[in-house]
């Protein structure tokens, strides 16, 4: 059986235990969204997408942000979801991954308690972690590979983000049934110590406006596991075999 579907059987199952908002001068720091994600793109499609999972209430609303042509973001821990847009913009105005994430911190006073990680449609990616996070946030990590980045904070240990990025390069289908594989591994192996609540996914196509995919789950006792019941169910072109 091909290295998704198991994953997402086991998810089915129970296996797995232990719109874009405005930019505002009046905008203030919302609560901390711990959280594991995944960043990647498919640079000869075309195709990007982000996925997340979290104890974090409609986690898959304020983290992942993604461009069709453009690339993928994502804002957690000390979040802040304008960013998401802002990111997105430095990177279609030519700059670096580096670049965006240096422009994005150097005037931020909060900024060791922020957990980014920007890719472009090319590939290239840039992480910064949460080095002042306090101890309830650990542990916090980042893994980069080809063409993808998986970062994550209060979690049970290191093999979540070793476990999302075996699952990303070993799975056999398209880029966003490879997210979901990558999802689902690090809900395996642990996830975010505190639980489970919520959990998305935002793909963009160059050529299509917006998302081309995106599905969600607000609030759940076993977020990731619904999330991949739901896209199993799904018909769309995102999907593979």
């Amino acid at each position: 059986m091909a290295f998704l579907s198991s994953l997402l059987l086991a998810a089915a199952i129970g296996a797995g235990q232990p719109g874009q908002p405005a930019e505002s001068s009046n905008w203030v720091s919302p609560p901390i969204s711990a959280t594991f994600s995944i960043v990647a793109v498919d640079p000869e499609s075309g195709v990007c997408g982000a996925a997340v999972a979290s104890k974090y209430p409609a986690v898959g609303k304020v983290v992942p942000y993604v461009r069709a042509g453009v690339g993928a973001f994502c804002t957690q821990h000390d979040h802040v979801p304008e960013w998401g847009p802002r990111a997105l913009d430095l990177l279609e105005e030519g700059k670096r991954p580096e670049a965006v994430l240096l422009t994005l911190l150097e005037n931020d006073a909060n900024s060791e308690l922020r957990q980014l990680a920007v890719i472009d449609i090319r590939g290239r990616a840039a992480v910064h972690n949460p080095t002042a996070a306090p101890e309830r946030s650990r542990y916090w990590a980042a893994i980069t590979g080809r063409y993808y980045c998986c970062q994550g904070n209060t979690l049970t240990g290191r093999e979540v983000v070793v476990a999302m990025a075996k699952a990303y390069e070993e799975t056999q289908g398209t880029l966003a049934d490879r997210l979901m594989a990558a999802l689902v591994a690090g809900d395996a192996a642990g996830g975010d110590h505190r639980g489970r609540l919520a959990a998305g996914i935002r793909v963009a196509k160059r050529g299509i406006d917006g998302y081309w995919l995106e599905l969600y789950v607000d609030k759940s006792d076993d977020a990731v596991r619904d999330l991949a019941k739901e896209y199993a169910q799904r018909q769309h072109d995102a999907k593979g075999p």
